[in-house]
């Protein structure tokens, strides 16, 4: 009977010195990576995008522990307006640097076209400034927030599984707090009239300049907040929204959170603004609702009750190919104390958490292109 070769006694054979030429000529991501064949099931020029948020000044290590989370793509938040071209070319060219490819950027800076102030015409010029630039550095997202206030004072910390740290919400204990003054009181009206003109304004620049807008809804989705009545913070308001200037520039960050929050169904609503190409961006997280809008847990995303595989199911079936972004980690142990966890929200994770929900949504991800 003949001997067994072992793999030791192959390369012994071979000789060390011919054996290392033979290694060096790979590197290891070239052997890591998947060749050929229908599996892994990757992102592509068609496909959703998984995307993180990251510091506009973030250094070359916090850039890689994205990379290593199998995340190509960021959401950062914008430089003051107005944007110049060779700024964010700058911006953007560090991070392609790294690997990582700027999809979504957030603007503001923009309180008096929000209040219906004197100096409201030159923050919309600077806006249209803005777009330009970044529609000539092939930017194809800017997100933008529009309340008059945001009563985050509702959130705290929730004890979910494990000792976990998840964010409650209840508006019963903040409902009451009076209007501040540099900020005043505004009706509904009035702000729909403010954000009727600046979307006739500034829209049409985005089409022009190939740039999408995507409006975040009220987060939280309360009626009213210190004396301010919330506009973008129902089915009807997100509606009417689109209605204004009819253009596929004229979007919103779809938020299968906050649709769970205000008791409409998160399939629908995808369903709804895909199929009038209106989702320019997406946030993807689960809750558990009390009471619909006013008492709410934030939890991790396999432990709400948003049916988060219909969602991205939806978001294939639309057709949907830009951000994706699994926000509001959980609060896990390892984060604890971290100086990378540095949420604004009770409850709130850092770089642990941020890894599970984007396993999770990876998941998901290939789940439903694979279908």
């Amino acid at each position: 009977m003949k001997k067994a070769i072992s793999r030791r006694s192959c390369l012994k054979s071979l000789g060390g010195l011919a054996v290392a030429p033979l290694l060096s000529s790979f590197s290891f991501p070239n052997i890591l990576r998947a060749q050929s064949g229908d599996w892994p099931i990757l992102e592509g020029p068609d496909t959703p995008k998984l995307c993180l948020g990251i510091a506009r000044d973030a250094d070359p290590s916090r850039m890689r522990m994205v990379k290593q989370l199998g995340v190509d793509h960021v959401l950062i938040g914008g430089p003051k307006i107005p944007w110049k071209e060779q700024e964010l070319k700058e911006i953007m060219e560090r991070f392609e640097a790294n690997g990582l490819k700027v999809i979504n950027m957030m603007i503001g800076g923009f309180p008096n076209a929000i209040y219906g102030r004197e100096g409201r015409d030159e923050e919309i010029e600077n806006i249209q400034k803005s777009l330009r630039a970044a529609g000539r550095v092939g930017l194809p997202v800017v997100e933008y927030n529009f309340y008059a206030h945001r009563l985050t004072e509702g959130y705290y910390m929730v004890e979910g599984r494990g000792g976990a740290g998840y964010t409650g919400y209840k508006y019963e204990n903040v409902k009451d707090l009076p209007p501040m003054p540099e900020k005043g009181s505004h009706s509904a009206e009035a702000l729909w009239a403010n954000l009727t003109y600046l979307l006739e304004a500034i829209i049409p620049v985005a089409e022009e300049s190939n740039v999408r807008m995507a409006l975040h809804p009220n987060d939280p989705p309360v009626p009213e907040s210190r004396g301010n009545e919330q506009i973008v913070a129902t089915f009807v308001d997100w509606k009417r929204l689109l209605d204004i200037v009819d253009s596929p520039s004229n979007g919103m960050t779809y938020h299968s959170g906050v649709t769970t929050e205000i008791d409409v169904d998160a399939v629908e609503v995808c369903k709804y603004m895909g199929e009038r190409d209106r989702i320019n961006h997406v946030h993807y997280r689960n809750v558990v609702v009390h009471t619909p809008v006013v008492d709410y847990v934030e939890t991790f995303p396999d432990d709400g009750e948003t049916d988060m595989f219909a969602v991205m199911k939806e978001l294939v079936n639309q057709n949907y190919n830009l951000g994706i972004y699994p926000e509001h980690p959980r609060l896990l142990d390892y984060d604890r104390g971290n100086p990378y966890t540095t949420s604004q929200y009770p409850g709130g994770g850092g770089y642990a958490g941020y890894a599970y929900n984007v396993a999770y949504s990876r998941a998901m991800l290939q789940a439903a292109l694979g279908q």
